[in-house]
């Protein structure tokens, strides 16, 4: 199939796709790597009446450390992301989940900005940005608001961007000396779509008690989740085997869902593993 008519535009600033989106609302969408959107437009899931193109706007592929963060443009590709020393350097989990994001083909063209915005619960990028703790930069000719990642999410598919916002950066913590970090996932294929996949940033102090958890789930329910009584479960001991057990069973109680690609329970049996895989490579040196 072909997609629906459209009308597409090409700004070259920030400024003039801010202006677009205002103008057109609820009839534009934003293109930018186009590896879930123009895959839709051709099933005719979706039907833009206005494509907003943001690969030709410079400032939106900005990728640097500021102020102790690591600040990604909305079109910094996947694989930039995988390869770049600076992320290895600031962020090495992103690194790590990034090389799990589909096929080569898709990271040389796949975006942060545009994983963040489409929401998929199982997307490797929504879920280790929830471990991070990261903040999203929204800009329209309103202004510009800053949303803590965690509140992004409401829905499958679906975030709390505004028809007339652009999503034009993310801003990551760098992790510390004293920060271990581990991702895992289960696919049924290499590059296929997680069935529930986990996030962990782990912070230590001088002897090797957990100061502070951040563990993500996705995947599993219909958006990623922080699992909040895993991370309390943690706190204040060492990063120990059994107190691993005991926080990845919280994993347990998340409501998973059923699709074709599994049933809920399974998903809860696996969400129970990737956790405890995520901590047991934070425990293992992750850093």
């Amino acid at each position: 199939m072909k997609p629906a008519p459209f009308r597409y535009l090409r700004p070259q600033s920030q400024e003039e796709a801010v202006e677009a989106l205002a103008d057109y609302g609820e009839e534009a969408r934003v293109l930018a790597g186009g590896q879930s959107l123009v895959p839709m437009m051709n099933l005719r899931l979706a039907r833009p009446g206005v494509l907003v193109d943001i690969n030709r706007i410079a400032e939106l592929g900005i990728l640097e450390q500021r102020n102790g963060e690591l600040v990604l443009g909305a079109i910094v590709r996947h694989r930039q992301l995988e390869r770049d020393p600076r992320v290895t350097a600031a962020c090495p989990i992103l690194s790590q989940a990034a090389a799990h994001i589909g096929y080569p083909a898709i990271r040389n063209r796949g975006t942060v900005g545009g994983s963040l915005a489409h929401a998929d619960p199982a997307a490797e990028l929504c879920c280790v940005l929830l471990a991070t703790g990261c903040t999203a930069v929204l800009e329209s000719t309103r202004g510009r608001r800053e949303v803590a990642v965690q509140g992004l999410f409401v829905g499958p598919y679906t975030t709390c961007l505004r028809p007339d916002e652009l999503l034009v950066e993310v801003r990551v913590p760098a992790l510390s000396d004293h920060a271990r970090w581990g991702f895992a996932e289960f696919a049924l294929h290499e590059g296929g779509f997680a069935l529930a996949l986990a996030a962990c940033v782990v912070h230590l102090d001088g002897e090797g008690r957990v100061t502070s958890a951040r563990i993500a789930l996705g995947g599993v329910g219909p958006v990623p989740v922080r699992l909040r009584k895993a991370e309390e479960s943690l706190q204040d001991g060492p990063l120990s085997e059994d107190r691993i057990a005991e926080a990845a069973s919280f994993a347990l109680l998340v409501e998973g869902y059923d699709d074709v690609h599994a049933p809920a329970w399974y998903r809860r049996r696996l969400a129970g593993w990737v956790v405890r895989q995520a901590l047991l490579q934070a425990a293992r040196g992750g850093s």
